[in-house]
């Protein structure tokens, strides 16, 4: 690689945009940890209360856990696609009993 390439990387707006987008979504992946300890927990008490899973917060904890791993393919570069709030957040499909 020669220098005129790495200064036609090193100017580029599309490299600077993408770290802007890297550190929202690093921020947001923070607060989504935090988000699913709480619902771990909240989940945990449900079922030892009433002796099984609320199906609600499991299919929240589904999704959650699809967000969570599309932001991380994203700060990893295995995906160009943004996650949420620029694409829908994900859709889990109800369990067949």
């Amino acid at each position: 690689m020669d220098n005129e390439q790495i200064k036609s990387n090193l100017t580029s707006s599309k490299h600077w945009l993408r770290l802007i987008f890297m550190l929202l979504f690093a921020a947001i992946l923070q607060v989504a940890s935090v988000l699913m300890w709480i619902l771990v927990i909240a989940q945990f008490i449900f079922s030892l209360i009433t002796g099984e899973d609320n199906p609600n917060l499991r299919k929240l904890g589904h999704s959650l856990s699809i967000y969570i791993f599309d932001t991380l393919k994203f700060l990893t570069y295995a995906s160009e696609e943004k996650p949420f709030p620029f694409a829908d957040w994900p859709q889990v499909d109800e369990p067949k009993s």
